[in-house]
């Protein structure tokens, strides 16, 4: 799993959840529910659509995932009954929804904008800190792009020494090796 490409499919990843949510809210409000509209979510802004408990939840659905994958993991790698050819290619593909999952989860905890762990900070700081740390947030992306830049072409990895730890420690403790 090459956490670098992972980074860069995160703009692809908002997009894709952005276009989701904006039809979602856009079909509901046809049908009579005006609660995406009301609450200004009937944009293809991705700001819009993401909110601290909606984080918590997207985090939580990325761990329940990895743990699953590893339940399943665990079962199989005992199960007698399973060809070596067959086995060796569902584990792989197991553990490497393990670590997407985890990447994932991991990875939008980091406290910059525009990450769901920025969204989760700010909530968490009291209000004069929240408002100074909301002045920083446009340079946020910036910051993310450079750790990116650093770990793909300076071969300083800044991303994969913060976030390799705790994915390896959950992929081996789900995984059981």
């Amino acid at each position: 799993m090459n956490f670098n490409n992972l980074l860069i499919s995160i703009p692809t990843i908002l997009y894709a959840l952005t276009i989701h949510e904006y039809f979602h809210g856009w079909t509901a409000n046809k049908f009579g529910d005006p609660t995406a509209r009301l609450q200004g979510r009937l944009t293809l802004n991705p700001l819009a659509h993401i909110d601290i408990l909606g984080a918590l939840c997207f985090v939580f659905a990325n761990f329940v995932s990895a743990l699953l994958f590893g339940v399943i993991f665990q079962l199989l790698r005992k199960a007698p009954f399973i060809p070596m050819n067959v086995s060796t290619i569902l584990y792989n593909l197991l553990i490497l929804g393990i670590m997407m999952n985890l990447s994932l989860a991991f990875f939008n905890m980091i406290p910059l904008f525009p990450l769901d762990g920025s969204h989760i900070l700010e909530g968490l700081l009291p209000y004069p800190m929240a408002q100074k740390y909301k002045e920083i947030e446009r340079y946020s992306p910036f910051i993310l792009l450079g750790l990116v830049i650093m770990g793909n072409y300076g071969n300083i990895s800044i991303l994969s020494m913060i976030l390799g730890p705790p994915i390896q420690y959950f992929l081996r403790l789900f995984t059981g090796l």
